[in-house]
C-alpha cells in the first residue's frame, strides 16, 4: 500500500532526516527540553523558546495544527511533518500518539545539544529551501 502524504504537510522530512530527528527528541527528551502536544509547542513558539517545531503529518484532520507553521514562519522557528504521530510520540516516551513537538533551545547546562540542534535545523532549512 502506498504511503499517502496530506499535500499540506510541507516541508516533509525524508527518512534519514526522520530518524535523526527522533533521535535528538529522544536525547532532548531526557534533559527535559521537548514540549509535546499542539497547544505547549504554541506557547513555547510565541514566547521564543523554540529551537526546532516537529509536526505529525498524519495528524487528523490535519487543520488542528495548520497554524503552527504560519507562527513559526513568523518567528523563524524551522518545522518540518514527520510521517507518523506514533512515531513522535514513541521519542517523546509517552504512550500516546503526538501531533507537534518542539525542541526548545538549550541553556548553558545543555549545551551539549546545541551543535546536533543546528545541524537539524539547517537540514530542514534546506528542505525547505530546495522545495520553494
Amino acid at each position: 500500500m502506498a504511503e499517502e502524504r496530506n499535500p499540506k504537510a510541507f516541508p516533509y522530512a525524508q527518512d534519514d532526516l526522520q530518524t535523526s530527528i527522533l533521535e535528538l527528541i529522544r536525547q532532548t527528551q531526557r534533559q527535559k527540553l521537548v514540549k509535546r502536544g499542539a497547544n505547549e509547542v504554541t506557547k513555547a513558539v510565541n514566547r521564543n523558546k523554540a529551537a526546532i517545531c516537529v509536526l505529525a503529518a498524519d495528524a487528523k484532520p490535519i487543520e488542528i495544527l495548520m497554524h503552527l507553521p504560519l507562527i513559526c514562519e513568523d518567528k523563524n522557528v524551522p518545522y518540518v511533518f514527520l510521517k507518523s504521530k506514533s512515531a513522535l510520540g514513541s521519542a517523546c516516551n509517552v504512550s500516546r500518539e503526538v501531533i507537534a513537538a518542539t525542541i526548545l533551545k538549550p541553556d548553558k547546562r545543555n549545551s551539549k545539544f546545541e551543535k546536533e540542534i543546528f545541524n537539524v535545523q539547517d537540514e530542514i532549512e534546506r528542505i525547505s529551501a530546495v522545495s520553494e
